[in-house]
Protein backbone atom coordinates (compact mmCIF):
# COMPACT_ATOMS: atom_id res chain seq x y z
CA UNK A 1 0.00 0.00 0.00
CA UNK A 2 1.57 3.08 -1.17
CA UNK A 3 0.89 6.46 -2.20
CA UNK A 4 -0.01 7.79 -5.56
CA UNK A 5 -1.05 10.97 -5.79
CA UNK A 6 -1.51 13.91 -3.49
CA UNK A 7 -4.06 16.55 -3.98
CA UNK A 8 -5.87 19.27 -2.38
CA UNK A 9 -7.51 17.50 0.28
CA UNK A 10 -7.76 14.29 -1.43
CA UNK A 11 -5.03 11.40 -1.47
CA UNK A 12 -4.94 8.47 -4.03
CA UNK A 13 -3.51 4.81 -2.81
CA UNK A 14 -2.40 2.13 -4.79
CA UNK A 15 -2.85 -1.56 -3.50
CA UNK A 16 -0.73 -4.32 -4.31
CA UNK A 17 -4.02 -7.09 -3.81
CA UNK A 18 -7.40 -5.64 -2.95
CA UNK A 19 -8.79 -8.37 -2.06
CA UNK A 20 -6.38 -9.07 1.25
CA UNK A 21 -9.09 -5.88 2.63
CA UNK A 22 -12.47 -5.72 3.64
CA UNK A 23 -15.11 -3.50 4.31
CA UNK A 24 -13.06 -0.49 3.16
CA UNK A 25 -15.42 1.88 2.34
CA UNK A 26 -15.75 4.60 5.22
CA UNK A 27 -12.36 3.04 7.09
CA UNK A 28 -9.88 4.95 8.08
CA UNK A 29 -6.12 5.19 6.75
CA UNK A 30 -3.16 6.52 9.18
CA UNK A 31 -0.44 8.45 7.28
CA UNK A 32 2.48 8.42 9.85
CA UNK A 33 5.85 10.46 8.65
CA UNK A 34 6.62 13.79 10.67
CA UNK A 35 2.92 14.00 11.34
CA UNK A 36 0.44 11.95 12.42
CA UNK A 37 -2.94 12.18 9.98
CA UNK A 38 -5.94 10.49 9.63
CA UNK A 39 -8.05 10.21 6.04
CA UNK A 40 -11.24 8.08 5.28
CA UNK A 41 -11.57 5.95 2.27
CA UNK A 42 -14.81 7.22 0.18
CA UNK A 43 -13.99 5.24 -2.94
CA UNK A 44 -12.42 2.53 -4.43
CA UNK A 45 -11.40 2.44 -8.11
CA UNK A 46 -8.86 -0.35 -10.15
CA UNK A 47 -6.96 -1.46 -6.93
CA UNK A 48 -6.70 2.37 -5.89
CA UNK A 49 -8.29 3.84 -2.77
CA UNK A 50 -9.49 7.81 -2.87
CA UNK A 51 -9.23 9.19 0.43
CA UNK A 52 -10.07 12.45 1.89
CA UNK A 53 -7.97 14.42 4.64
CA UNK A 54 -10.08 14.74 7.88
CA UNK A 55 -7.90 15.32 11.03
CA UNK A 56 -4.51 14.70 12.70
CA UNK A 57 -3.14 13.93 15.74
CA UNK A 58 -1.79 16.47 17.49
CA UNK A 59 -0.49 15.59 21.48
CA UNK A 60 -1.68 12.33 21.00
CA UNK A 61 -5.06 13.64 20.50
CA UNK A 62 -7.30 13.61 17.60
CA UNK A 63 -8.28 17.14 15.92
CA UNK A 64 -10.86 17.58 13.17
CA UNK A 65 -9.10 19.67 10.28
CA UNK A 66 -5.87 19.42 8.69
CA UNK A 67 -2.87 21.66 8.67
CA UNK A 68 -0.49 19.61 7.43
CA UNK A 69 -0.34 16.35 4.79
CA UNK A 70 2.00 13.26 4.39
CA UNK A 71 4.82 13.29 2.17
CA UNK A 72 4.97 10.65 -0.32
CA UNK A 73 7.05 8.46 1.32
CA UNK A 74 5.12 7.73 4.87
CA UNK A 75 3.77 4.49 5.93
CA UNK A 76 0.36 3.60 5.44
CA UNK A 77 -1.74 1.51 7.67
CA UNK A 78 -6.18 1.35 7.79
CA UNK A 79 -6.80 2.20 11.59
CA UNK A 80 -7.65 -0.57 14.34
CA UNK A 81 -10.15 -0.62 16.44
CA UNK A 82 -7.89 1.48 19.51
CA UNK A 83 -7.53 3.99 16.84
CA UNK A 84 -10.93 4.44 15.78
CA UNK A 85 -12.19 4.57 19.25
CA UNK A 86 -9.82 7.41 19.27
CA UNK A 87 -10.87 9.01 16.08
CA UNK A 88 -14.36 8.83 16.49
CA UNK A 89 -15.22 9.15 19.82
CA UNK A 90 -14.83 10.99 23.23
CA UNK A 91 -15.78 8.00 25.25
CA UNK A 92 -12.35 8.33 27.50
CA UNK A 93 -13.85 11.27 27.96
CA UNK A 94 -15.33 12.42 31.38
CA UNK A 95 -17.92 13.68 29.31
CA UNK A 96 -18.31 11.05 27.38
CA UNK A 97 -22.15 10.34 26.52
CA UNK A 98 -22.92 7.01 24.52
CA UNK A 99 -25.44 8.14 21.65
CA UNK A 100 -25.38 4.38 19.44
CA UNK A 101 -23.60 2.71 17.15
CA UNK A 102 -21.67 3.18 13.92
CA UNK A 103 -22.27 0.30 11.39
CA UNK A 104 -20.15 1.30 9.22
CA UNK A 105 -17.43 0.88 11.87
CA UNK A 106 -18.26 -2.79 13.03
CA UNK A 107 -20.91 -0.91 15.10
CA UNK A 108 -18.21 0.76 17.66
CA UNK A 109 -19.90 2.25 19.87
CA UNK A 110 -20.11 6.09 19.74
CA UNK A 111 -19.77 8.71 22.22
CA UNK A 112 -20.01 12.25 21.74
CA UNK A 113 -18.76 15.32 24.41
CA UNK A 114 -21.93 16.23 26.20
CA UNK A 115 -20.44 19.32 27.92
CA UNK A 116 -19.73 20.83 23.85
CA UNK A 117 -23.89 19.39 23.32
CA UNK A 118 -25.22 20.63 26.00
CA UNK A 119 -23.92 23.93 26.42
CA UNK A 120 -24.52 24.80 22.95
CA UNK A 121 -27.88 24.91 20.69
CA UNK A 122 -29.04 21.81 19.00
CA UNK A 123 -31.19 20.77 16.39
CA UNK A 124 -32.41 17.19 15.41
CA UNK A 125 -33.66 17.15 11.94
CA UNK A 126 -35.75 14.59 10.26
CA UNK A 127 -38.80 13.36 8.66
CA UNK A 128 -41.77 11.29 9.89
CA UNK A 129 -41.04 8.22 11.22
CA UNK A 130 -37.48 8.69 11.01
CA UNK A 131 -36.42 8.32 14.54
CA UNK A 132 -36.34 11.79 16.19
CA UNK A 133 -38.38 11.18 18.94
CA UNK A 134 -36.85 8.06 20.03
CA UNK A 135 -33.63 9.63 19.74
CA UNK A 136 -34.31 12.19 21.86
CA UNK A 137 -35.28 10.05 24.20
CA UNK A 138 -32.94 7.59 23.76
CA UNK A 139 -30.48 10.69 24.59
CA UNK A 140 -32.14 12.13 27.83
CA UNK A 141 -32.27 8.48 29.04
CA UNK A 142 -28.31 8.28 28.56
CA UNK A 143 -28.07 11.34 30.26
CA UNK A 144 -29.35 9.74 33.59
CA UNK A 145 -28.10 6.47 33.60
CA UNK A 146 -24.86 8.25 33.04
CA UNK A 147 -22.81 8.49 36.58
CA UNK A 148 -23.06 11.01 38.52
CA UNK A 149 -26.73 12.11 37.15
CA UNK A 150 -27.09 15.79 36.14
CA UNK A 151 -28.60 17.08 39.40
CA UNK A 152 -28.71 20.41 38.62
CA UNK A 153 -30.02 20.21 35.04
CA UNK A 154 -33.08 22.26 34.17
CA UNK A 155 -34.46 20.24 31.03
CA UNK A 156 -37.95 22.09 29.93
CA UNK A 157 -39.41 20.03 27.46
CA UNK A 158 -42.44 21.17 25.30
CA UNK A 159 -44.48 18.09 23.79
CA UNK A 160 -46.54 19.00 21.11
CA UNK A 161 -48.38 15.50 20.97
CA UNK A 162 -47.77 13.94 24.48
CA UNK A 163 -45.55 11.40 23.65
CA UNK A 164 -43.13 11.57 26.11
CA UNK A 165 -43.90 10.84 29.12
CA UNK A 166 -43.48 7.42 29.19
CA UNK A 167 -39.69 7.85 28.30
CA UNK A 168 -39.48 10.31 31.15
CA UNK A 169 -41.13 9.09 34.14
CA UNK A 170 -39.65 6.03 34.41
CA UNK A 171 -36.20 7.76 35.25
CA UNK A 172 -37.25 8.07 38.77
CA UNK A 173 -36.65 4.46 39.67
CA UNK A 174 -33.19 4.82 39.04
CA UNK A 175 -32.23 7.19 41.08
CA UNK A 176 -34.12 8.57 43.84
CA UNK A 177 -31.82 12.30 43.22
CA UNK A 178 -33.87 11.74 39.51
CA UNK A 179 -36.90 13.99 39.88
CA UNK A 180 -39.14 14.02 36.78
CA UNK A 181 -42.53 16.33 36.59
CA UNK A 182 -44.76 16.57 33.73
CA UNK A 183 -47.85 19.51 32.87
CA UNK A 184 -50.60 18.84 30.99
CA UNK A 185 -53.15 21.65 28.59
CA UNK A 186 -55.62 18.86 29.94
CA UNK A 187 -58.44 20.86 31.44
CA UNK A 188 -59.79 17.51 33.05
CA UNK A 189 -56.26 16.97 34.82
CA UNK A 190 -56.24 19.76 37.24
CA UNK A 191 -53.69 18.21 39.04
CA UNK A 192 -50.91 18.83 36.87
CA UNK A 193 -52.93 21.73 35.03
CA UNK A 194 -50.65 24.06 33.12
CA UNK A 195 -51.02 27.42 34.73
CA UNK A 196 -49.74 31.04 34.15
CA UNK A 197 -50.23 33.97 36.81
CA UNK A 198 -52.17 36.53 34.52
CA UNK A 199 -50.72 39.15 36.84
CA UNK A 200 -46.93 38.01 35.58
CA UNK A 201 -47.61 38.84 31.63
CA UNK A 202 -45.77 41.97 31.08
CA UNK A 203 -46.85 43.55 27.71
CA UNK A 204 -44.91 41.61 24.93
CA UNK A 205 -46.47 38.87 26.78
CA UNK A 206 -49.79 39.99 26.41
CA UNK A 207 -49.10 41.24 22.28
CA UNK A 208 -48.21 37.49 21.99
CA UNK A 209 -51.24 36.49 23.69
CA UNK A 210 -53.96 38.38 22.08
CA UNK A 211 -52.24 38.30 18.75
CA UNK A 212 -51.53 41.99 18.51
CA UNK A 213 -50.20 43.29 15.06
CA UNK A 214 -49.27 47.21 15.32
CA UNK A 215 -48.17 49.54 17.61
CA UNK A 216 -51.73 50.71 18.23
CA UNK A 217 -52.57 47.95 19.69
CA UNK A 218 -49.22 47.78 21.71
CA UNK A 219 -50.31 51.09 23.35
CA UNK A 220 -53.81 49.79 24.34
CA UNK A 221 -52.09 46.99 26.02
CA UNK A 222 -49.77 49.07 27.99
CA UNK A 223 -52.45 51.56 29.33
CA UNK A 224 -54.31 48.37 29.99
CA UNK A 225 -51.69 47.25 32.52
CA UNK A 226 -51.32 50.49 34.10
CA UNK A 227 -55.25 50.76 34.95
CA UNK A 228 -55.28 47.26 36.33
CA UNK A 229 -52.43 47.79 38.66
CA UNK A 230 -54.77 50.74 39.75
CA UNK A 231 -58.18 49.61 39.55
CA UNK A 232 -57.13 46.18 42.23
CA UNK A 233 -55.13 49.01 44.49
CA UNK A 234 -57.56 51.67 46.07
CA UNK A 235 -61.19 51.89 45.90
CA UNK A 236 -60.90 55.63 45.99
CA UNK A 237 -58.09 55.81 43.37
CA UNK A 238 -60.13 53.28 41.38
CA UNK A 239 -63.14 55.63 40.98
CA UNK A 240 -61.14 58.84 40.56
CA UNK A 241 -59.36 57.03 37.53
CA UNK A 242 -62.33 55.75 36.15
CA UNK A 243 -64.30 59.12 36.33
CA UNK A 244 -61.71 60.33 34.47
CA UNK A 245 -61.39 57.90 32.05
CA UNK A 246 -65.07 58.04 31.38
CA UNK A 247 -65.15 62.33 31.41
CA UNK A 248 -62.24 62.58 29.03
CA UNK A 249 -63.76 59.68 26.35
CA UNK A 250 -67.09 62.14 27.16
CA UNK A 251 -65.54 65.08 26.06
CA UNK A 252 -63.68 64.19 22.72
CA UNK A 253 -67.20 62.67 21.78
CA UNK A 254 -69.05 65.83 22.23
CA UNK A 255 -66.10 68.06 20.76
CA UNK A 256 -65.37 65.85 17.94
CA UNK A 257 -68.19 67.70 15.53
CA UNK A 258 -70.35 64.99 14.26
CA UNK A 259 -73.48 64.84 14.03
CA UNK A 260 -75.96 65.18 17.27
CA UNK A 261 -77.14 61.93 17.08
CA UNK A 262 -73.83 60.21 16.87
CA UNK A 263 -72.49 62.13 19.05
CA UNK A 264 -75.74 60.99 22.00
CA UNK A 265 -75.61 57.13 20.89
CA UNK A 266 -72.19 57.36 21.21
CA UNK A 267 -72.38 58.56 24.64
CA UNK A 268 -74.80 56.50 25.92
CA UNK A 269 -72.93 53.97 24.48
CA UNK A 270 -70.07 54.58 26.96
CA UNK A 271 -72.55 55.29 29.93
CA UNK A 272 -74.37 52.34 29.40
CA UNK A 273 -71.38 49.88 29.67
CA UNK A 274 -69.08 52.26 31.70
CA UNK A 275 -70.28 54.01 34.73
CA UNK A 276 -69.24 55.12 37.65
CA UNK A 277 -71.58 55.75 41.13
CA UNK A 278 -70.63 59.89 40.06
CA UNK A 279 -70.54 59.28 36.35
CA UNK A 280 -73.66 57.58 34.93
CA UNK A 281 -77.16 58.22 32.77
CA UNK A 282 -78.60 58.74 35.83
CA UNK A 283 -76.44 61.64 37.20
CA UNK A 284 -78.10 64.31 38.50
CA UNK A 285 -76.73 68.06 36.77
CA UNK A 286 -77.56 70.47 39.05
CA UNK A 287 -78.28 74.24 37.55
CA UNK A 288 -79.53 77.26 38.96
CA UNK A 289 -83.43 76.80 39.31
CA UNK A 290 -83.77 72.81 38.50
CA UNK A 291 -82.11 69.81 38.53
CA UNK A 292 -82.32 67.29 35.51
CA UNK A 293 -80.61 63.54 34.66
CA UNK A 294 -77.58 63.49 32.53
CA UNK A 295 -79.52 61.43 30.10
CA UNK A 296 -81.80 64.20 29.63
CA UNK A 297 -79.50 66.50 29.00
CA UNK A 298 -78.49 64.84 25.62
CA UNK A 299 -81.62 65.35 24.00
CA UNK A 300 -81.36 66.40 20.16
CA UNK A 301 -84.15 68.89 19.30
CA UNK A 302 -86.20 69.52 16.22
CA UNK A 303 -83.38 71.30 14.38
CA UNK A 304 -80.73 68.36 15.09
CA UNK A 305 -78.72 70.21 17.92
CA UNK A 306 -78.07 69.07 21.90
CA UNK A 307 -78.62 72.47 23.75
CA UNK A 308 -76.72 71.39 26.51
CA UNK A 309 -73.43 70.69 24.81
CA UNK A 310 -71.64 73.68 26.62
CA UNK A 311 -72.78 72.53 29.65
CA UNK A 312 -71.94 68.67 29.27
CA UNK A 313 -68.32 69.45 28.37
CA UNK A 314 -68.08 71.97 31.76
CA UNK A 315 -69.48 68.85 33.89
CA UNK A 316 -67.40 66.29 32.58
CA UNK A 317 -63.92 68.10 32.64
CA UNK A 318 -64.45 68.47 36.44
CA UNK A 319 -64.24 64.88 36.52
CA UNK A 320 -60.36 65.08 34.64
CA UNK A 321 -57.56 64.03 37.43
CA UNK A 322 -53.86 64.85 36.29
CA UNK A 323 -50.88 63.44 37.72
CA UNK A 324 -52.33 59.58 38.96
CA UNK A 325 -49.57 57.46 40.45
CA UNK A 326 -49.30 54.11 39.01
CA UNK A 327 -47.15 51.83 40.69
CA UNK A 328 -45.51 49.59 38.16
CA UNK A 329 -42.98 47.77 39.69
CA UNK A 330 -45.53 46.75 42.85
CA UNK A 331 -46.93 43.10 42.46
CA UNK A 332 -50.73 42.86 42.38
CA UNK A 333 -52.64 40.21 41.66
CA UNK A 334 -55.25 40.61 39.10
CA UNK A 335 -57.34 38.00 36.76
CA UNK A 336 -58.14 37.76 33.40
CA UNK A 337 -61.70 39.36 33.77
CA UNK A 338 -59.42 41.96 35.81
CA UNK A 339 -57.87 42.35 32.58
CA UNK A 340 -60.32 42.58 30.30
CA UNK A 341 -61.87 45.34 31.91
CA UNK A 342 -58.52 47.43 32.02
CA UNK A 343 -58.07 46.86 28.27
CA UNK A 344 -62.03 47.87 27.73
CA UNK A 345 -60.69 51.58 30.28
CA UNK A 346 -57.68 51.94 27.66
CA UNK A 347 -60.10 51.90 24.51
CA UNK A 348 -61.94 55.06 25.86
CA UNK A 349 -58.75 56.05 27.24
CA UNK A 350 -57.09 55.92 23.61
CA UNK A 351 -60.04 58.08 22.23
CA UNK A 352 -60.90 55.16 20.07
CA UNK A 353 -64.59 56.38 19.69
CA UNK A 354 -63.38 59.19 17.53
CA UNK A 355 -62.26 57.12 14.78
CA UNK A 356 -64.18 53.77 13.42
CA UNK A 357 -60.88 52.62 11.69
CA UNK A 358 -59.08 53.14 15.23
CA UNK A 359 -62.22 51.47 17.05
CA UNK A 360 -61.94 48.48 14.78
CA UNK A 361 -58.59 47.98 14.80
CA UNK A 362 -57.96 48.33 18.72
CA UNK A 363 -61.67 46.25 19.58
CA UNK A 364 -59.85 43.26 18.07
CA UNK A 365 -58.02 43.11 21.23
CA UNK A 366 -61.29 43.81 23.78
CA UNK A 367 -62.83 40.51 20.83
CA UNK A 368 -59.77 38.59 21.85
CA UNK A 369 -59.67 38.92 25.78
CA UNK A 370 -63.15 38.30 26.00
CA UNK A 371 -62.94 35.31 24.15
CA UNK A 372 -60.40 34.04 26.26
CA UNK A 373 -62.86 35.14 29.81
CA UNK A 374 -65.26 33.37 28.21
CA UNK A 375 -63.44 29.94 27.03
CA UNK A 376 -62.10 26.83 28.01
CA UNK A 377 -58.45 28.57 28.07
CA UNK A 378 -59.14 30.39 31.16
CA UNK A 379 -58.29 27.42 33.18
CA UNK A 380 -54.73 28.20 32.01
CA UNK A 381 -54.59 31.69 33.75
CA UNK A 382 -56.52 30.62 36.97
CA UNK A 383 -53.79 31.32 39.47
CA UNK A 384 -54.14 31.74 43.07
CA UNK A 385 -51.13 31.86 44.53
CA UNK A 386 -48.94 35.77 44.50
CA UNK A 387 -45.01 34.68 43.09
CA UNK A 388 -43.04 36.86 41.02
CA UNK A 389 -41.14 35.19 38.31
CA UNK A 390 -38.96 33.88 39.83
CA UNK A 391 -40.89 32.12 42.61
CA UNK A 392 -43.53 30.90 39.40
CA UNK A 393 -39.89 29.41 37.29
CA UNK A 394 -39.29 27.45 40.67
CA UNK A 395 -42.77 26.15 41.13
CA UNK A 396 -42.40 24.33 37.70
CA UNK A 397 -39.08 22.67 38.78
CA UNK A 398 -40.11 21.73 42.23
CA UNK A 399 -41.67 18.60 43.12
CA UNK A 400 -42.79 17.55 46.62
CA UNK A 401 -40.12 19.58 48.04
CA UNK A 402 -37.56 18.22 46.01
CA UNK A 403 -36.13 19.57 42.93
CA UNK A 404 -37.32 18.13 39.28
CA UNK A 405 -34.56 18.08 36.56
CA UNK A 406 -37.06 17.33 33.87
CA UNK A 407 -40.06 19.09 33.05
CA UNK A 408 -42.33 18.20 30.28
CA UNK A 409 -45.19 20.40 28.87
CA UNK A 410 -47.90 18.60 26.98
CA UNK A 411 -49.39 21.08 24.66
CA UNK A 412 -51.53 18.46 22.80
CA UNK A 413 -54.54 20.07 23.98
CA UNK A 414 -54.89 23.05 22.99
CA UNK A 415 -54.93 24.58 19.31
CA UNK A 416 -51.90 25.29 17.43
CA UNK A 417 -52.09 29.22 17.61
CA UNK A 418 -52.67 29.17 21.18
CA UNK A 419 -50.26 26.80 22.06
CA UNK A 420 -47.51 28.22 20.28
CA UNK A 421 -48.13 31.30 22.18
CA UNK A 422 -48.15 29.37 25.45
CA UNK A 423 -44.97 28.16 24.48
CA UNK A 424 -43.44 31.65 23.95
CA UNK A 425 -44.89 33.20 26.84
CA UNK A 426 -43.18 30.27 29.01
CA UNK A 427 -39.57 30.28 26.81
CA UNK A 428 -39.68 34.59 27.46
CA UNK A 429 -39.96 34.10 31.37
CA UNK A 430 -37.44 31.78 31.74
CA UNK A 431 -35.07 33.47 29.88
CA UNK A 432 -36.03 36.34 32.03
CA UNK A 433 -35.26 34.46 34.88
CA UNK A 434 -31.98 33.25 33.96
CA UNK A 435 -30.63 37.01 32.64
CA UNK A 436 -30.80 38.11 36.21
CA UNK A 437 -29.20 35.09 38.01
CA UNK A 438 -25.90 35.97 39.25
CA UNK A 439 -22.97 35.22 38.97
CA UNK A 440 -24.40 35.36 35.02
CA UNK A 441 -24.53 31.52 33.67
CA UNK A 442 -24.52 29.63 37.27
CA UNK A 443 -27.49 27.84 35.77
CA UNK A 444 -28.91 26.03 33.10
CA UNK A 445 -32.10 26.21 31.41
CA UNK A 446 -32.83 24.16 28.17
CA UNK A 447 -36.25 24.64 26.03
CA UNK A 448 -36.40 21.47 23.84
CA UNK A 449 -39.31 21.80 21.38
CA UNK A 450 -40.38 18.94 19.77
CA UNK A 451 -42.27 19.96 16.26
CA UNK A 452 -40.36 23.39 16.55
CA UNK A 453 -41.13 24.80 12.80
CA UNK A 454 -44.76 25.21 15.05
CA UNK A 455 -43.54 27.97 17.23
CA UNK A 456 -39.74 29.12 15.92
CA UNK A 457 -40.98 31.17 12.66
CA UNK A 458 -40.32 34.05 10.80
CA UNK A 459 -43.29 35.86 11.93
CA UNK A 460 -44.36 39.48 13.11
CA UNK A 461 -42.68 39.83 16.35
CA UNK A 462 -39.54 41.19 15.55
CA UNK A 463 -41.83 44.47 13.47
CA UNK A 464 -44.17 44.76 16.68
CA UNK A 465 -41.48 44.21 19.69
CA UNK A 466 -38.40 44.72 18.20
CA UNK A 467 -37.38 41.01 18.97
CA UNK A 468 -38.19 37.50 18.41
CA UNK A 469 -38.03 35.71 21.76
CA UNK A 470 -36.25 32.80 20.12
CA UNK A 471 -34.02 34.14 18.02
CA UNK A 472 -33.29 36.38 20.88
CA UNK A 473 -32.31 33.32 22.90
CA UNK A 474 -30.71 31.92 20.13
CA UNK A 475 -27.91 34.56 20.18
CA UNK A 476 -28.02 35.49 23.37
CA UNK A 477 -28.93 32.59 25.63
CA UNK A 478 -25.47 30.79 26.36
CA UNK A 479 -24.63 33.32 27.88
CA UNK A 480 -27.09 33.08 30.63
CA UNK A 481 -27.25 29.24 30.62
CA UNK A 482 -30.64 28.88 28.11
CA UNK A 483 -30.14 26.91 25.75
CA UNK A 484 -32.56 25.67 22.71
CA UNK A 485 -33.02 22.47 21.11
CA UNK A 486 -34.85 22.16 17.75
CA UNK A 487 -37.00 18.62 16.68
CA UNK A 488 -38.36 19.58 13.68
CA UNK A 489 -38.99 17.52 10.26
CA UNK A 490 -39.63 20.76 8.49
CA UNK A 491 -35.91 22.92 8.70
CA UNK A 492 -37.20 25.09 6.14
CA UNK A 493 -39.95 26.57 8.00
CA UNK A 494 -37.22 27.63 10.69
CA UNK A 495 -36.17 30.76 11.66
CA UNK A 496 -32.85 31.31 9.72
CA UNK A 497 -31.43 32.95 12.51
CA UNK A 498 -32.45 30.59 15.12
CA UNK A 499 -31.10 27.12 13.13
CA UNK A 500 -28.02 29.40 12.24
CA UNK A 501 -27.08 29.03 15.79
CA UNK A 502 -27.10 25.96 16.54
CA UNK A 503 -23.66 24.01 16.75
CA UNK A 504 -24.98 20.50 16.33
CA UNK A 505 -26.99 18.08 14.66
CA UNK A 506 -28.14 14.96 14.45
CA UNK A 507 -30.26 14.43 11.16
CA UNK A 508 -32.03 11.50 10.02
CA UNK A 509 -33.67 10.53 7.05
CA UNK A 510 -35.06 13.91 5.04
CA UNK A 511 -36.58 13.80 1.04
CA UNK A 512 -38.06 16.73 1.15
CA UNK A 513 -36.26 18.69 -1.79
CA UNK A 514 -37.15 22.40 0.22
CA UNK A 515 -35.86 20.98 3.62
CA UNK A 516 -32.91 19.24 1.85
CA UNK A 517 -31.99 22.67 -0.04
CA UNK A 518 -32.34 24.28 3.02
CA UNK A 519 -29.71 22.54 5.35
CA UNK A 520 -27.58 22.26 2.65
CA UNK A 521 -26.91 25.69 3.18
CA UNK A 522 -27.38 26.30 6.82
CA UNK A 523 -25.37 24.01 7.80
CA UNK A 524 -21.35 24.34 7.04
CA UNK A 525 -20.49 20.71 7.87
CA UNK A 526 -22.38 19.17 4.76
CA UNK A 527 -21.43 18.66 1.42
CA UNK A 528 -22.92 16.88 -1.21
CA UNK A 529 -21.70 13.46 -0.20
CA UNK A 530 -23.54 13.47 3.13
CA UNK A 531 -26.38 15.21 1.71
CA UNK A 532 -26.95 12.36 -0.92
CA UNK A 533 -26.71 9.74 2.16
CA UNK A 534 -29.09 11.54 4.26
CA UNK A 535 -31.47 10.97 1.47
CA UNK A 536 -31.29 6.96 2.04
CA UNK A 537 -30.56 6.71 6.08
CA UNK A 538 -32.65 4.11 7.54
CA UNK A 539 -34.85 4.66 10.61
CA UNK A 540 -33.20 5.33 14.05
CA UNK A 541 -29.84 6.20 11.54
CA UNK A 542 -29.01 9.43 11.75
CA UNK A 543 -25.89 11.78 10.46
CA UNK A 544 -23.64 13.90 13.29
CA UNK A 545 -22.54 17.40 12.91
CA UNK A 546 -20.92 19.57 15.22
CA UNK A 547 -18.67 20.75 17.79
CA UNK A 548 -19.92 17.78 20.22
CA UNK A 549 -18.75 14.83 18.20
CA UNK A 550 -15.23 14.25 16.98
CA UNK A 551 -15.82 13.59 13.16
CA UNK A 552 -19.34 13.11 11.29
CA UNK A 553 -20.45 9.96 11.43
CA UNK A 554 -23.37 7.76 10.57
CA UNK A 555 -25.05 6.58 13.95
CA UNK A 556 -27.97 3.87 15.08
CA UNK A 557 -29.14 4.90 17.81
CA UNK A 558 -30.38 2.10 20.49
CA UNK A 559 -34.20 2.39 20.83
CA UNK A 560 -35.60 3.92 23.97
CA UNK A 561 -36.52 2.22 27.11
CA UNK A 562 -39.51 3.29 27.25
CA UNK A 563 -40.01 4.34 24.34
CA UNK A 564 -42.28 7.24 23.29
CA UNK A 565 -45.83 7.00 21.84
CA UNK A 566 -44.77 7.80 18.58
CA UNK A 567 -45.44 5.08 16.48
CA UNK A 568 -47.74 5.43 13.27
CA UNK A 569 -51.33 3.87 13.36
CA UNK A 570 -51.21 0.20 12.39
CA UNK A 571 -54.24 0.26 9.79
CA UNK A 572 -54.10 -3.80 9.86
CA UNK A 573 -54.75 -3.46 13.17
CA UNK A 574 -57.43 -1.10 12.91
CA UNK A 575 -59.10 -2.55 9.52
CA UNK A 576 -59.14 -6.17 10.01
CA UNK A 577 -59.53 -6.54 13.63
CA UNK A 578 -62.96 -7.17 14.44
CA UNK A 579 -62.17 -6.75 18.38
CA UNK A 580 -60.89 -2.84 17.78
Amino acid sequence: MKIKEIFENEILIELDDITKYQHLINSYVIFRDDHVIVGEIFKIKDNTLSVRLIGEFINQQFVFGINNKPGMNALLSIADSNVINLITSYNNDINGLYLGKCKNLNNTNIFMNLNKFASSHFSIIGGTGSGKSCALSRIIQNMFLKNPIPYNANLFVFDTYGEYYPSFTSLESINPNISFKSYSTNINEESNLLKIPPYLLDVDDLAILLNATDQNQLRVLEKALDLVRIFKSSTNEIITLKNDIIARAVVDILLSGRPSVQIRDQIFSILSFYNTEDLNLDTEIFQPGYTRNLKNCLVVDNNGKIQEMELLTKFFSNFFVDNINIKKDELIPYTLEDLEMAIDFALINEGVFKSEKIYDNNNLLKVRIHNLVDGPYKKYFEYQTLVNKNEYISSLIMKNGKKSQLINFNINYVDDRFGKNIVKILSKMIFDVAKVITPRGSSSFHLILEEAHRYVQNDGDINLLGYNIFERIAKEGRKYGVLLGLITQRPSELSETVISQCNNFLIFKLTHPLDVDYISKMIPYLDNEYIKKIKVLQPGDCYTFGTAFKLSLIVTLDYPNPSPISDNIDISRVWYNKNS
